[in-house]
């Protein structure tokens, strides 16, 4: 029977995306694994895969067409001698709504579709032939499993779960609905002077109009999110380098046989895990109406690219040594800005950093990234004159920090507690080697 595909979710918070590039043809045959196609979200290039085997019978969405909203059908699957007219007709896409980061977050991964009974008494089983086979090799009752396919269809998957734990199967082919993200405040909140009426602001004038990709409407809606409905407080501290800076030149000597240098950058990513630990209760997040707290120092990295910027989180960051730090902040960094991070790669995290100190700005407020507790914004390291602790005036290397806290996550005093432990932790490298 024919079949469509559907525009997936390929992570939580997709609501569009763009069909960037076919990797098939009408006509072509495909098992199931096979990779069909390239799907930007808003943050990567994706690969999609194919979850039943059959013929493209139809290419519905031509590639490069952008603001395709996740379930529309984008091609129909036939099977041997079918044509693409016998496809079910097509319903109206449901309405996606993105959950709101401050809430729980869900499991990442792509979104299933709501599994639906296989049968009702009289009608016809949607099954694959692949699903077929696999059901009489393995002694499954095909009309008792319910499918997680386009429109239900029992796939390949659906059978070998079955198989593999009989008594669950009902369970595992019809999981239990995830609890609905709380629709964020801002949702609601007025969002400012209309297009039309800007656009009026300025005739007669000169200007070129810039369309939004997915990457800036995300940005836009998450910032004025967190600035809307996040209690910002701001902590702000001088540290001085000095130290960190003779330290890194000794190590960088002795890496350098192994292809390593690293960065003042690496070793802020340190010092940020290793407070998390020593400050437990400030590695937390906000979950709508409960705090999670973290055991483990995910720290989350802001990088530049293109039109917007990727946070990419470095997972068990107190666990790592500063060169793997340092090797996988530049592996992330480099796939983020060609958009090949994958959505567990960017997702979650306590903690941010932004540094815009190699851009020479000398010390900024950054924007909490929800669901995160706090983010620090990190200035250039400057030469200034400094009072030395026996009195003296000397100069020393000074770098900025501020310190964005959601303050109904972190209270003052424990805010300050980890804005020290982290300035510690780079006024004594060593002791982050501990």
């Amino acid at each position: 029977m024919a079949t469509e595909i559907l525009m997936p979710a390929l992570s939580p918070t997709m609501e569009e995306g763009t069909l960037a590039k076919w990797l098939v043809k009408e006509g072509d045959t495909v098992s199931s694994g096979d990779i069909i196609a390239e799907i930007e979200t808003d943050k990567a290039t994706m690969e999609f895969e194919a979850v039943d085997e059959g013929i493209v019978g139809k290419i519905l969405i031509a590639e490069g067409t952008s603001g395709v909203k996740v379930n529309t059908p984008i091609a129909i699957m036939v099977e041997e001698g079918e044509s693409a007219d016998a496809a079910p007709a097509a319903k109206p896409a449901p309405a996606v709504s993105a959950p709101a980061p401050a809430s729980v977050a869900p499991a990442p991964g792509p979104a299933a579709a709501p599994a639906a009974p296989a049968a009702t008494s009289g009608a016809r089983v949607l099954a694959s032939p692949l699903a077929r086979r696999l059901a009489k090799e393995k002694g499954v009752d095909i009309s008792t499993l319910s499918g997680s396919g386009p429109h239900g269809r029992i796939v390949k998957a659906d059978v070998e779960a079955a198989s593999a734990a009989p008594k669950a199967a009902a369970a595992i082919a019809a999981p239990e609905a995830a609890p609905a993200a709380a629709a964020p405040a801002a949702a609601t909140a007025p969002t400012g002077m209309s297009a039309s009426v800007v656009a009026r602001m300025y005739e007669g004038r000169v200007y070129t109009e810039v369309p939004l990709d997915g990457m800036r409407k995300t940005i836009a809606a998450r910032l004025t999110e967190a600035k809307q409905t996040i209690p910002h407080f701001y902590l702000r501290r001088e540290v001085q380098l000095d130290a960190l800076m003779a330290f890194r030149g000794q190590l960088n000597k002795q890496l350098e046989a192994r292809g390593v240098k690293l960065s003042v950058n690496d070793f802020i990513i340190k010092a940020c895990a290793n407070a998390l630990q020593a400050v437990p209760d400030a590695n937390a997040v906000w979950a709508g109406d409960r705090m999670l707290k973290l055991k483990p120092s995910d720290v989350a990295v802001a990088v530049a690219v293109e039109g917007g910027l990727f946070t990419p989180v470095l997972k068990d960051a107190e666990k790592k040594t500063l060169s793997a730090l340092s090797a996988e902040m530049k592996d992330l960094a480099n796939r983020a800005k060609t958009k090949k991070l994958a959505p567990h790669e960017y997702q979650g995290g306590s903690f941010a950093i932004s540094n815009l100190g190699m851009f020479g700005i000398e010390n900024f407020d950054a924007v909490i990234n929800p669901p995160h507790g706090a983010i620090l914004a990190v200035g250039a390291g400057l030469k200034k004159p400094v009072v030395k602790p026996d009195g003296e005036i000397g100069v020393a290397t000074v770098m900025s920090m501020t310190l964005s806290v959601d303050h109904r996550v972190i209270d003052g005093a424990l805010g300050a507690a980890l804005l020290q432990s982290i300035v510690d932790n780079l006024e004594n490298p060593l002791s982050m080697l501990a």
